[in-house]
């Protein structure tokens, strides 16, 4: 499931997976534009990769590296929610996802949606969702997306 295509010029940009040296490629910075993030040490980012990694498919996080510089530009995760409903069916949450603000506007966030989307509908999921801010929302119009109900939210801390 990885895909390439030049953008901007003579740059190349692949979806792939989140690998274990994405942090010193700049994973961590890209989600502080996102929200609340702070520095994460070697151990607890080697720690935490390998705990998401022993849920196989069921958590893929990807990124978009900037083969020009190295730097990671996007990223997005998706989480399977296995369910009793539908026969027990299944659901795909997308999340955290987030483009470079170097990197807007030139479909990087399409290809990140496109990719989370095709590995939700490999995985069998009945359906992909995915809350977002009203800014966002004809982003994910574009991406195919419907506004459904409302999103509700009680954080701890």
């Amino acid at each position: 499931m990885q895909d390439t295509s030049s953008i901007a010029g003579e740059e190349s940009f692949r979806v792939r997976k989140l690998e274990i040296s994405d942090k010193a490629k700049g994973f961590i910075d890209l989600l502080q534009q996102l929200s609340v993030c702070d520095s994460v040490s070697d151990k607890e980012f080697e720690d935490r990769f390998q705990e998401l990694r022993s849920y196989g498919d069921d958590h893929l996080i990807c990124v978009i590296e900037d083969d020009g510089s190295g730097k990671i530009v996007a990223t997005g995760s998706v989480l399977i929610e296995k369910k009793f409903l539908r026969n027990c069916g299944k659901v795909g949450h997308i999340e955290d996802v987030a483009v470079d603000g170097s990197a807007r506007g030139t479909q990087l966030g399409k290809k990140i949606i496109e990719f989370l989307t095709d590995h939700a509908r490999a995985m069998g999921c009945y359906k992909v969702i995915l809350d977002c801010s009203e800014d966002n929302r004809g982003f994910y119009e574009k991406c195919g997306f419907k506004r459904k109900e409302i999103q509700m939210a009680k954080y701890f801390t």
